[in-house]
């Protein structure tokens, strides 16, 4: 019913910036909430930031500051800036979405995951 397409993860080095992307798709009224969540190798995927709607947005303290989640001019497509990254920022983004679809039932759906890779 409701497809995700992400992409932008890459290898970087401290310092740098990336920008991920999630795209949605398919039979969607309403997209009410975009989360990133991220895990790294041999830990428990954690929340990074959340887009609701009226444009309300959180995020973990880790990355307060260097982490902007933003909705792209179009449509259904979500956007994770990330600056100043650390090595610690290293490990598979996954976009999940809460979707009103166009039957009027909820879905949560969670994308594929890209790869981001910070090195010192």
């Amino acid at each position: 019913q409701v497809q995700l397409v992400e992409s932008g993860g890459g290898l970087v080095q401290v310092g740098g910036s990336l920008r991920l992307s999630c795209a949605a798709s398919g039979s969607i009224f309403r997209i009410n909430a975009v989360g990133w969540h991220r895990q790294a190798p041999g830990k428990q995927r954690e929340l990074v930031a959340t887009f609701t709607i009226g444009d309300s947005t959180t995020y973990a303290d880790s990355v307060k500051g260097r982490f902007t989640i933003s909705r792209a001019n179009a449509k259904n497509t979500w956007y994770l800036q990330m600056n100043s990254l650390k090595s610690e920022d290293t490990g598979v983004y996954h976009c999940n979405v809460d979707v009103t679809t166009l039957r009027l039932n909820t879905v949560n759906q969670w994308g594929q995951g890209t790869q981001v890779t910070v090195s010192s």
